[in-house]
Protein backbone atom coordinates (compact mmCIF):
# COMPACT_ATOMS: atom_id res chain seq x y z
CA UNK A 1 0.00 0.00 0.00
CA UNK A 2 2.71 2.40 0.90
CA UNK A 3 4.51 1.83 -2.38
CA UNK A 4 1.30 2.37 -4.34
CA UNK A 5 0.59 5.56 -2.37
CA UNK A 6 4.05 6.86 -3.14
CA UNK A 7 3.66 5.99 -6.79
CA UNK A 8 0.31 7.76 -6.89
CA UNK A 9 1.79 10.80 -5.20
CA UNK A 10 4.71 10.82 -7.63
CA UNK A 11 2.36 10.58 -10.60
CA UNK A 12 0.35 13.51 -9.24
CA UNK A 13 3.49 15.57 -8.91
CA UNK A 14 4.46 14.76 -12.49
CA UNK A 15 1.02 15.83 -13.71
CA UNK A 16 1.20 19.08 -11.74
CA UNK A 17 4.70 19.74 -13.06
CA UNK A 18 3.60 19.15 -16.64
CA UNK A 19 0.66 21.51 -16.19
CA UNK A 20 2.98 24.16 -14.74
CA UNK A 21 5.42 23.79 -17.62
CA UNK A 22 2.56 24.06 -20.11
CA UNK A 23 1.16 27.18 -18.44
CA UNK A 24 4.60 28.81 -18.31
CA UNK A 25 5.27 28.04 -21.98
CA UNK A 26 1.80 29.31 -22.99
CA UNK A 27 2.31 32.49 -20.99
CA UNK A 28 5.73 33.11 -22.53
CA UNK A 29 4.45 32.43 -26.03
CA UNK A 30 1.54 34.78 -25.46
CA UNK A 31 3.88 37.51 -24.28
CA UNK A 32 6.12 37.07 -27.33
CA UNK A 33 3.20 37.08 -29.75
CA UNK A 34 1.71 40.14 -28.05
CA UNK A 35 4.91 42.17 -28.02
CA UNK A 36 4.79 43.21 -31.69
CA UNK A 37 1.32 44.67 -31.07
CA UNK A 38 2.42 46.75 -28.09
CA UNK A 39 2.11 50.42 -29.00
CA UNK A 40 5.37 52.37 -28.81
CA UNK A 41 5.17 55.32 -26.45
CA UNK A 42 7.14 58.06 -28.15
CA UNK A 43 7.56 59.69 -31.57
CA UNK A 44 10.66 61.40 -32.97
CA UNK A 45 9.55 63.13 -36.18
CA UNK A 46 12.41 64.53 -38.29
CA UNK A 47 11.62 66.80 -41.25
CA UNK A 48 14.37 68.03 -43.59
CA UNK A 49 13.69 71.02 -45.82
CA UNK A 50 14.07 70.68 -49.63
CA UNK A 51 15.70 67.24 -49.33
CA UNK A 52 15.53 65.10 -52.45
CA UNK A 53 16.64 61.45 -52.55
CA UNK A 54 20.33 62.39 -52.84
CA UNK A 55 21.49 60.12 -50.04
CA UNK A 56 23.85 57.19 -49.87
CA UNK A 57 21.05 54.83 -48.85
CA UNK A 58 19.10 55.86 -51.95
CA UNK A 59 22.04 55.07 -54.19
CA UNK A 60 23.64 58.49 -54.64
CA UNK A 61 27.39 57.93 -55.19
CA UNK A 62 28.46 61.50 -54.35
CA UNK A 63 26.59 62.49 -51.20
CA UNK A 64 28.00 61.56 -47.81
CA UNK A 65 25.14 60.72 -45.44
CA UNK A 66 26.41 57.99 -43.08
CA UNK A 67 23.96 58.72 -40.26
CA UNK A 68 20.81 58.79 -42.37
CA UNK A 69 22.14 55.62 -44.00
CA UNK A 70 22.48 54.13 -40.52
CA UNK A 71 18.82 54.88 -39.79
CA UNK A 72 17.86 53.39 -43.16
CA UNK A 73 19.69 50.17 -42.32
CA UNK A 74 17.75 49.93 -39.08
CA UNK A 75 14.27 50.89 -40.28
CA UNK A 76 12.28 50.62 -43.49
CA UNK A 77 13.35 52.78 -46.44
CA UNK A 78 10.54 53.76 -48.78
CA UNK A 79 11.72 53.90 -52.37
CA UNK A 80 8.53 55.50 -53.65
CA UNK A 81 7.14 58.05 -51.20
CA UNK A 82 5.48 61.15 -52.61
CA UNK A 83 4.54 64.57 -51.27
CA UNK A 84 1.21 66.16 -52.14
CA UNK A 85 2.56 69.61 -53.06
CA UNK A 86 6.21 70.50 -53.86
CA UNK A 87 6.32 73.71 -51.80
CA UNK A 88 7.02 74.04 -48.07
CA UNK A 89 3.80 75.38 -46.53
CA UNK A 90 1.32 73.34 -48.62
CA UNK A 91 3.32 70.13 -48.17
CA UNK A 92 3.79 70.50 -44.42
CA UNK A 93 0.19 71.56 -43.87
CA UNK A 94 -0.94 68.49 -45.79
CA UNK A 95 1.09 65.85 -43.94
CA UNK A 96 0.62 67.45 -40.52
CA UNK A 97 -3.17 67.54 -40.95
CA UNK A 98 -3.59 64.35 -42.98
CA UNK A 99 -5.53 66.30 -45.61
CA UNK A 100 -4.86 66.98 -49.28
CA UNK A 101 -4.10 70.52 -50.51
CA UNK A 102 -7.51 70.86 -52.17
CA UNK A 103 -9.04 70.30 -48.73
CA UNK A 104 -6.70 72.47 -46.69
CA UNK A 105 -6.82 75.33 -49.19
CA UNK A 106 -3.13 76.02 -48.54
CA UNK A 107 -1.43 76.42 -51.92
CA UNK A 108 1.33 78.93 -51.14
CA UNK A 109 3.83 79.95 -48.48
CA UNK A 110 2.02 83.05 -47.25
CA UNK A 111 -1.12 81.82 -45.46
CA UNK A 112 -0.89 80.16 -42.01
CA UNK A 113 -3.02 77.02 -42.07
CA UNK A 114 -5.11 78.05 -39.04
CA UNK A 115 -6.49 80.95 -41.05
CA UNK A 116 -8.15 78.39 -43.31
CA UNK A 117 -8.72 75.61 -40.76
CA UNK A 118 -8.99 77.04 -37.23
CA UNK A 119 -10.33 73.83 -35.71
CA UNK A 120 -8.28 71.15 -37.47
CA UNK A 121 -6.49 68.70 -35.16
CA UNK A 122 -2.87 68.38 -36.31
CA UNK A 123 -0.69 65.32 -35.87
CA UNK A 124 1.29 66.70 -32.89
CA UNK A 125 -1.91 68.15 -31.45
CA UNK A 126 -3.48 64.67 -31.42
CA UNK A 127 -0.60 63.42 -29.28
CA UNK A 128 -0.70 66.46 -27.02
CA UNK A 129 -4.42 65.94 -26.42
CA UNK A 130 -3.63 62.36 -25.36
CA UNK A 131 -1.23 63.44 -22.64
CA UNK A 132 2.03 63.48 -24.58
CA UNK A 133 4.63 66.18 -24.12
CA UNK A 134 4.80 67.81 -27.56
CA UNK A 135 7.70 69.95 -28.72
CA UNK A 136 8.63 71.39 -32.09
CA UNK A 137 12.16 72.60 -32.78
CA UNK A 138 13.18 74.37 -35.97
CA UNK A 139 11.04 74.38 -39.09
CA UNK A 140 8.05 72.05 -38.86
CA UNK A 141 5.04 74.10 -39.78
CA UNK A 142 6.13 76.62 -42.37
CA UNK A 143 8.26 79.63 -41.64
CA UNK A 144 8.89 82.25 -44.24
CA UNK A 145 8.57 85.92 -45.12
CA UNK A 146 5.47 88.10 -44.99
CA UNK A 147 4.73 90.60 -47.81
CA UNK A 148 6.90 93.19 -46.05
CA UNK A 149 9.89 90.85 -45.97
CA UNK A 150 9.66 90.11 -42.24
CA UNK A 151 10.25 86.55 -41.11
CA UNK A 152 7.17 84.88 -39.69
CA UNK A 153 6.93 81.59 -37.82
CA UNK A 154 3.80 79.50 -37.95
CA UNK A 155 4.25 78.24 -34.39
CA UNK A 156 0.95 76.56 -33.66
CA UNK A 157 0.10 76.87 -29.97
CA UNK A 158 -2.50 74.11 -30.18
CA UNK A 159 0.08 71.64 -31.45
CA UNK A 160 3.10 72.34 -29.27
CA UNK A 161 3.68 72.74 -25.56
CA UNK A 162 7.16 73.95 -26.51
CA UNK A 163 8.05 75.40 -29.91
CA UNK A 164 11.28 77.23 -30.76
CA UNK A 165 13.31 78.45 -33.68
CA UNK A 166 16.97 79.41 -33.60
CA UNK A 167 19.29 81.94 -35.25
CA UNK A 168 22.85 81.72 -36.49
CA UNK A 169 25.48 83.32 -34.30
CA UNK A 170 27.63 86.22 -35.52
CA UNK A 171 30.42 83.74 -36.16
CA UNK A 172 28.07 81.48 -38.12
CA UNK A 173 27.22 84.35 -40.45
CA UNK A 174 30.85 84.89 -41.44
CA UNK A 175 32.91 82.90 -43.89
CA UNK A 176 33.75 82.38 -47.53
CA UNK A 177 30.90 82.52 -50.02
CA UNK A 178 29.23 84.32 -52.87
CA UNK A 179 26.02 84.91 -54.78
CA UNK A 180 25.59 82.56 -57.73
CA UNK A 181 23.55 85.06 -59.73
CA UNK A 182 25.44 88.29 -59.17
CA UNK A 183 22.80 89.40 -56.69
CA UNK A 184 19.85 88.87 -59.07
CA UNK A 185 18.38 86.20 -56.79
CA UNK A 186 18.90 87.04 -53.12
CA UNK A 187 18.32 83.45 -51.99
CA UNK A 188 20.78 81.89 -54.41
CA UNK A 189 24.02 82.17 -52.44
CA UNK A 190 26.34 79.93 -50.47
CA UNK A 191 28.50 80.40 -47.38
CA UNK A 192 31.17 78.08 -46.00
CA UNK A 193 30.68 79.47 -42.52
CA UNK A 194 33.03 79.91 -39.63
CA UNK A 195 32.25 78.19 -36.35
CA UNK A 196 30.95 74.75 -35.56
CA UNK A 197 27.54 73.14 -35.81
CA UNK A 198 26.16 75.08 -32.86
CA UNK A 199 26.81 78.37 -34.67
CA UNK A 200 23.98 77.41 -37.05
CA UNK A 201 20.25 77.04 -36.27
CA UNK A 202 20.16 73.35 -37.20
CA UNK A 203 23.00 72.57 -34.82
CA UNK A 204 21.16 74.40 -32.05
CA UNK A 205 17.96 72.48 -32.84
CA UNK A 206 19.80 69.18 -32.51
CA UNK A 207 21.37 70.18 -29.18
CA UNK A 208 18.02 71.26 -27.76
CA UNK A 209 16.33 68.10 -29.04
CA UNK A 210 18.87 65.99 -27.16
CA UNK A 211 18.24 68.00 -23.99
CA UNK A 212 14.51 67.39 -24.31
CA UNK A 213 15.05 63.67 -24.93
CA UNK A 214 17.08 63.51 -21.73
CA UNK A 215 14.49 65.47 -19.77
CA UNK A 216 11.39 63.63 -21.04
CA UNK A 217 12.75 60.13 -21.57
CA UNK A 218 10.51 58.70 -18.82
CA UNK A 219 7.25 60.21 -20.06
CA UNK A 220 5.49 59.95 -23.43
CA UNK A 221 6.66 62.54 -25.93
CA UNK A 222 6.11 63.68 -29.52
CA UNK A 223 9.28 65.50 -30.52
CA UNK A 224 9.36 67.19 -33.91
CA UNK A 225 12.74 68.38 -35.21
CA UNK A 226 12.83 70.41 -38.40
CA UNK A 227 16.22 70.85 -40.07
CA UNK A 228 16.40 73.74 -42.54
CA UNK A 229 19.38 72.66 -44.65
CA UNK A 230 19.86 71.94 -47.53
CA UNK A 231 17.28 74.71 -48.11
CA UNK A 232 18.63 78.00 -49.44
CA UNK A 233 20.50 80.14 -48.67
CA UNK A 234 23.13 77.42 -48.72
CA UNK A 235 24.93 78.14 -45.44
CA UNK A 236 26.74 75.41 -43.54
CA UNK A 237 29.96 75.10 -41.51
CA UNK A 238 33.04 75.10 -43.70
CA UNK A 239 34.02 71.53 -42.91
CA UNK A 240 30.96 70.18 -44.73
CA UNK A 241 31.90 72.06 -47.90
CA UNK A 242 35.35 70.52 -47.67
CA UNK A 243 33.78 67.09 -48.17
CA UNK A 244 33.00 68.06 -51.77
CA UNK A 245 35.86 69.46 -53.88
CA UNK A 246 34.27 71.68 -56.51
CA UNK A 247 36.14 70.15 -59.43
CA UNK A 248 34.81 66.67 -58.61
CA UNK A 249 31.13 67.61 -58.66
CA UNK A 250 29.22 65.85 -61.44
CA UNK A 251 26.61 67.85 -63.36
CA UNK A 252 23.24 66.79 -64.72
CA UNK A 253 23.05 66.94 -68.50
CA UNK A 254 19.66 66.88 -70.22
CA UNK A 255 19.58 64.56 -73.28
CA UNK A 256 19.64 66.27 -76.64
CA UNK A 257 16.62 64.32 -77.89
CA UNK A 258 14.39 65.26 -74.97
CA UNK A 259 10.82 66.45 -75.57
CA UNK A 260 10.66 70.27 -75.41
CA UNK A 261 9.19 71.68 -72.20
CA UNK A 262 5.48 72.23 -72.02
CA UNK A 263 4.75 75.87 -71.23
CA UNK A 264 3.87 75.16 -67.59
CA UNK A 265 6.11 72.21 -66.72
CA UNK A 266 8.91 74.45 -65.41
CA UNK A 267 8.25 77.88 -63.84
CA UNK A 268 9.13 80.94 -65.89
CA UNK A 269 10.36 84.27 -64.65
CA UNK A 270 13.41 85.66 -62.85
CA UNK A 271 14.57 82.32 -61.46
CA UNK A 272 14.55 80.60 -64.85
CA UNK A 273 16.26 83.55 -66.53
CA UNK A 274 19.05 83.46 -63.93
CA UNK A 275 19.44 79.68 -64.16
CA UNK A 276 19.74 79.86 -67.94
CA UNK A 277 22.81 82.06 -67.49
CA UNK A 278 24.62 79.70 -65.09
CA UNK A 279 28.16 78.76 -66.01
CA UNK A 280 29.45 75.27 -65.23
CA UNK A 281 31.34 76.76 -62.29
CA UNK A 282 28.10 78.11 -60.82
CA UNK A 283 26.33 74.83 -61.45
CA UNK A 284 29.06 72.96 -59.59
CA UNK A 285 29.05 75.45 -56.72
CA UNK A 286 25.27 75.17 -56.40
CA UNK A 287 25.42 71.37 -56.21
CA UNK A 288 28.38 71.48 -53.84
CA UNK A 289 26.57 73.84 -51.48
CA UNK A 290 23.41 71.72 -51.56
CA UNK A 291 25.41 68.58 -50.78
CA UNK A 292 27.23 70.36 -47.94
CA UNK A 293 23.83 71.20 -46.45
CA UNK A 294 22.80 67.54 -46.63
CA UNK A 295 25.96 66.38 -44.86
CA UNK A 296 25.54 69.08 -42.22
CA UNK A 297 22.00 67.91 -41.49
CA UNK A 298 23.15 64.28 -41.61
CA UNK A 299 25.58 65.05 -38.78
CA UNK A 300 22.72 66.49 -36.69
CA UNK A 301 20.60 63.40 -37.35
CA UNK A 302 23.55 61.31 -36.16
CA UNK A 303 23.54 63.17 -32.84
CA UNK A 304 19.86 62.32 -32.35
CA UNK A 305 20.47 58.65 -33.17
CA UNK A 306 23.37 58.57 -30.71
CA UNK A 307 21.06 60.01 -28.04
CA UNK A 308 18.49 57.27 -28.70
CA UNK A 309 21.31 54.74 -28.25
CA UNK A 310 22.59 56.28 -25.04
CA UNK A 311 19.15 56.78 -23.49
CA UNK A 312 17.94 53.32 -24.61
CA UNK A 313 14.86 54.77 -26.32
CA UNK A 314 14.75 52.69 -29.50
CA UNK A 315 12.35 50.09 -28.11
CA UNK A 316 9.82 52.75 -27.09
CA UNK A 317 10.13 55.29 -29.90
CA UNK A 318 8.80 55.50 -33.45
CA UNK A 319 11.29 57.42 -35.59
CA UNK A 320 10.10 59.03 -38.84
CA UNK A 321 12.53 60.77 -41.19
CA UNK A 322 11.29 62.69 -44.25
CA UNK A 323 12.14 65.46 -46.69
CA UNK A 324 9.16 67.79 -47.14
CA UNK A 325 9.46 67.59 -50.96
CA UNK A 326 12.08 66.97 -53.61
CA UNK A 327 14.33 69.30 -55.60
CA UNK A 328 16.01 69.81 -58.98
CA UNK A 329 19.77 70.23 -59.30
CA UNK A 330 19.92 71.20 -62.96
CA UNK A 331 17.72 68.47 -64.39
CA UNK A 332 15.26 69.96 -66.89
CA UNK A 333 17.34 73.13 -66.63
CA UNK A 334 15.86 73.87 -63.21
CA UNK A 335 17.51 74.54 -59.83
CA UNK A 336 14.69 74.59 -57.31
CA UNK A 337 11.40 72.89 -56.40
CA UNK A 338 7.80 73.73 -57.52
CA UNK A 339 7.47 71.08 -60.26
CA UNK A 340 5.51 67.84 -60.41
CA UNK A 341 8.35 65.94 -62.03
CA UNK A 342 9.51 62.85 -60.13
CA UNK A 343 12.49 64.76 -58.72
CA UNK A 344 10.18 67.13 -56.84
CA UNK A 345 7.27 64.84 -56.04
CA UNK A 346 9.38 61.95 -54.70
CA UNK A 347 11.02 62.37 -51.33
CA UNK A 348 13.00 60.36 -48.78
CA UNK A 349 10.99 58.48 -46.14
CA UNK A 350 12.55 56.20 -43.52
CA UNK A 351 10.56 54.73 -40.62
CA UNK A 352 11.72 52.86 -37.54
CA UNK A 353 8.74 51.22 -35.81
CA UNK A 354 9.57 48.91 -32.89
CA UNK A 355 7.43 45.81 -32.79
CA UNK A 356 6.88 45.61 -36.54
CA UNK A 357 8.43 42.81 -38.57
CA UNK A 358 9.96 44.50 -41.60
CA UNK A 359 12.71 46.56 -40.04
CA UNK A 360 16.03 46.64 -41.88
CA UNK A 361 14.47 46.33 -45.32
CA UNK A 362 13.28 48.59 -48.13
CA UNK A 363 9.93 48.70 -49.87
CA UNK A 364 8.92 49.73 -53.38
CA UNK A 365 5.27 50.08 -52.37
CA UNK A 366 3.84 53.49 -53.22
CA UNK A 367 2.91 55.70 -50.27
CA UNK A 368 1.91 59.34 -49.92
CA UNK A 369 2.80 61.84 -47.25
CA UNK A 370 -0.90 62.26 -46.50
CA UNK A 371 -0.58 58.70 -45.13
CA UNK A 372 1.87 59.71 -42.39
CA UNK A 373 -0.74 60.98 -39.93
CA UNK A 374 -2.90 57.82 -39.87
CA UNK A 375 0.19 55.60 -39.85
CA UNK A 376 1.87 57.24 -36.85
CA UNK A 377 -1.42 57.30 -34.95
CA UNK A 378 -1.91 53.61 -35.79
CA UNK A 379 1.57 52.67 -34.58
CA UNK A 380 0.97 54.43 -31.26
CA UNK A 381 -2.53 53.13 -30.68
CA UNK A 382 -4.31 56.48 -31.04
CA UNK A 383 -7.57 57.03 -32.88
CA UNK A 384 -7.09 59.84 -35.42
CA UNK A 385 -9.83 62.34 -36.27
CA UNK A 386 -12.43 61.28 -38.79
CA UNK A 387 -12.05 62.50 -42.32
CA UNK A 388 -8.31 62.00 -42.82
CA UNK A 389 -7.54 61.52 -46.49
CA UNK A 390 -4.63 59.11 -46.20
CA UNK A 391 -4.41 55.49 -45.10
CA UNK A 392 -2.07 53.75 -42.69
CA UNK A 393 0.88 52.04 -44.36
CA UNK A 394 1.60 49.94 -41.27
CA UNK A 395 1.14 46.73 -43.33
CA UNK A 396 4.25 47.72 -45.34
CA UNK A 397 6.21 48.03 -42.10
CA UNK A 398 5.31 44.46 -41.24
CA UNK A 399 5.88 43.15 -44.76
CA UNK A 400 7.80 45.51 -47.09
CA UNK A 401 7.20 43.16 -50.03
CA UNK A 402 3.48 43.97 -50.02
CA UNK A 403 1.91 46.14 -52.70
CA UNK A 404 1.43 49.76 -51.70
CA UNK A 405 -1.13 52.19 -53.04
CA UNK A 406 -2.38 52.10 -56.62
CA UNK A 407 -1.24 55.70 -57.15
CA UNK A 408 0.21 58.83 -55.55
CA UNK A 409 -1.03 62.35 -56.30
CA UNK A 410 0.95 65.60 -56.45
CA UNK A 411 -0.25 69.00 -57.54
CA UNK A 412 1.09 72.53 -58.02
CA UNK A 413 -0.29 75.90 -59.10
CA UNK A 414 1.34 77.61 -62.05
CA UNK A 415 -0.05 81.12 -62.34
CA UNK A 416 -3.81 80.77 -62.89
CA UNK A 417 -3.62 77.06 -63.67
CA UNK A 418 -3.44 73.92 -61.58
CA UNK A 419 -1.16 71.07 -62.56
CA UNK A 420 -2.20 67.64 -61.30
CA UNK A 421 0.02 64.60 -61.52
CA UNK A 422 -0.48 60.92 -60.70
CA UNK A 423 2.28 58.33 -60.25
CA UNK A 424 1.54 54.64 -60.62
CA UNK A 425 3.88 51.68 -60.54
CA UNK A 426 5.16 52.39 -64.06
CA UNK A 427 3.78 55.73 -65.23
CA UNK A 428 3.61 59.43 -64.39
CA UNK A 429 0.70 61.27 -65.94
CA UNK A 430 0.19 65.05 -65.60
CA UNK A 431 -2.51 67.44 -66.74
CA UNK A 432 -2.27 71.23 -66.71
CA UNK A 433 -5.63 72.96 -66.30
CA UNK A 434 -7.47 69.65 -66.81
CA UNK A 435 -5.42 69.05 -69.94
CA UNK A 436 -6.27 72.35 -71.66
CA UNK A 437 -2.73 73.68 -71.08
CA UNK A 438 -0.90 70.44 -71.76
CA UNK A 439 -0.62 66.74 -70.92
CA UNK A 440 2.45 64.68 -70.01
CA UNK A 441 3.07 60.93 -69.88
CA UNK A 442 6.37 59.32 -68.84
CA UNK A 443 7.34 55.65 -68.78
CA UNK A 444 9.50 55.03 -65.72
CA UNK A 445 10.64 51.67 -67.00
CA UNK A 446 12.83 53.47 -69.55
CA UNK A 447 12.71 57.18 -68.65
CA UNK A 448 13.12 57.68 -64.87
CA UNK A 449 14.00 61.38 -65.20
CA UNK A 450 10.98 62.06 -67.42
CA UNK A 451 12.57 63.58 -70.49
CA UNK A 452 10.38 61.94 -73.14
CA UNK A 453 6.71 62.90 -73.14
CA UNK A 454 4.60 60.10 -74.66
CA UNK A 455 1.17 61.67 -74.15
CA UNK A 456 0.60 62.43 -77.85
CA UNK A 457 1.82 59.03 -79.05
CA UNK A 458 -1.26 57.10 -80.30
CA UNK A 459 0.34 53.85 -79.16
CA UNK A 460 -0.24 55.00 -75.58
CA UNK A 461 -3.80 56.27 -75.93
CA UNK A 462 -5.21 53.45 -73.81
CA UNK A 463 -2.72 54.20 -71.04
CA UNK A 464 -3.60 57.90 -71.18
CA UNK A 465 -7.30 57.08 -70.88
CA UNK A 466 -6.69 54.79 -67.91
CA UNK A 467 -4.46 57.29 -66.10
CA UNK A 468 -6.89 60.11 -66.80
CA UNK A 469 -9.52 58.13 -64.87
CA UNK A 470 -7.10 57.48 -61.99
CA UNK A 471 -6.15 61.16 -61.91
CA UNK A 472 -9.80 62.17 -61.72
CA UNK A 473 -10.16 59.90 -58.68
CA UNK A 474 -7.65 62.17 -56.94
CA UNK A 475 -6.93 59.74 -54.11
CA UNK A 476 -10.47 59.92 -52.73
Amino acid sequence: MQVNTLNGSFRSQIVLLAVAVFLFAWSAASAVSASPRAAPTNVLFIVVDDLRCSLGCYGDPEVKSPNIDRLSARGVRFERAYCQYPVCNPSRTSFLTGLRPDTTGILDNEIPFRRKMPNVVTLPQLFREHGYFSAGLGKLFHQGLDPSGNRVFFQDAKSWADCRNFEATAEGRRGEGRSLTGGKLAWCQWLAAEGGDDAQPDGQSAAEAIRLLEKHRDKPFFLGVGFHKPHDPFFAPKRYFELYPTERIQLARDPENRTPDLPLAIPRGANREAFDQFTDRERREFRRAYYAGISFTDAQVGKLLDALDRLKLWDSTVVVFIGDHGYHLGEHGWWNKVTVFELCARTPLIVWAPGTKGMGRSTSGIVEFVDLYPTIADLCGLAPPSGLEGTSFRPLLDDPSRTGKRAAYTQVVRGRFMGRSVRTDRWRYTEWDCGKQGVELYDHNVDPLEYHNLASDPRHSAIVAELKTILRDGGH
